[in-house]
C-alpha cells in the first residue's frame, strides 16, 4: 500500500517541479513588467518625442536628410551660442558620413538678427528662413530651446537640451552624436 501512495505522489511532485520551472518565470516576469519593479532599458540619451513632431510643411523644399537642427530664439544669448557651436561639432565628429547629416537652424521672424552674424563663424550650418505662420506651429512644438534630430521623413524625433556653459554643450553635444551615429547606422536612407 506504501509502494501505491509513493507512486501517486511522484506524478505530483513531478508536475510541481515542472510548474515551478516552466511557469512560474513566466508569471513573475509578467509582474516585474506590469508592476514596474525596474527600469526599462533604453538606448537613446535624446528624450524620445511621443509623437514625433512632423516638420514637412516647413521642410517640403529640402531634400531629405538627416538633420541635427535648432531654431534660433529672439534672444540669441549663450545658450543659443553653445548650441551652434554643439551642432557644427556633431556634423564634424561624424566624419565621412557628413554627407548623410546636414546642420541646420530655422530662422524665424523674431529670431534675433544677431545670430545671422554668429552663424558666419559656422559655415556648414545652413540657416533656413520660415515664415510667420510657420514659425507660429514651430513655436507650438516641444522643439523650443532644445538641439532636436529630424529623420528623412521630416519627422523631428529626439530632442536633447541646450546648455549654458560650453563645456555642459560639448559634453551634451557626445549625446547627440551618439544617437545620430545609432540612427544613421540603422538606416539605409540618407
Amino acid at each position: 500500500m506504501t509502494t501505491m501512495v509513493q507512486t501517486q505522489e511522484r506524478p505530483k511532485r513531478s508536475l510541481l517541479i515542472i510548474f515551478a520551472v516552466f511557469v512560474l518565470p513566466v508569471v513573475l516576469a509578467k509582474l516585474a513588467l506590469d508592476g514596474d519593479w525596474f527600469e526599462r532599458g533604453a538606448t537613446n540619451r535624446g528624450e524620445l518625442l511621443q509623437p514625433v513632431v512632423s516638420l514637412t510643411s516647413v521642410l517640403e523644399n529640402q531634400p531629405p536628410s538627416w538633420r541635427v537642427m535648432y531654431i534660433v530664439p529672439a534672444a540669441c544669448n549663450a545658450e543659443c551660442e553653445n548650441a551652434l557651436y554643439a551642432i557644427q561639432q556633431v556634423w564634424v565628429a561624424l566624419g565621412k558620413e557628413t554627407d548623410r547629416a546636414k546642420p541646420a537652424v530655422f530662422i524665424t521672424p523674431s529670431s534675433d538678427p544677431m545670430a545671422s552674424a554668429k552663424l558666419a563663424d559656422y559655415p556648414h550650418i545652413q540657416a533656413m528662413t520660415v515664415t510667420a505662420e510657420q514659425a507660429a506651429s514651430l513655436n507650438n512644438t516641444a522643439l523650443v530651446d532644445h538641439l532636436f534630430i529630424v529623420d528623412t521623413q521630416a519627422n523631428a524625433m529626439l530632442r536633447f537640451p541646450v546648455y549654458a556653459l560650453r563645456q555642459d554643450a560639448i559634453m551634451g553635444s557626445r549625446d547627440v552624436l551618439a544617437d545620430l551615429r545609432k540612427l544613421l547606422k540603422l538606416s539605409r536612407i540618407g
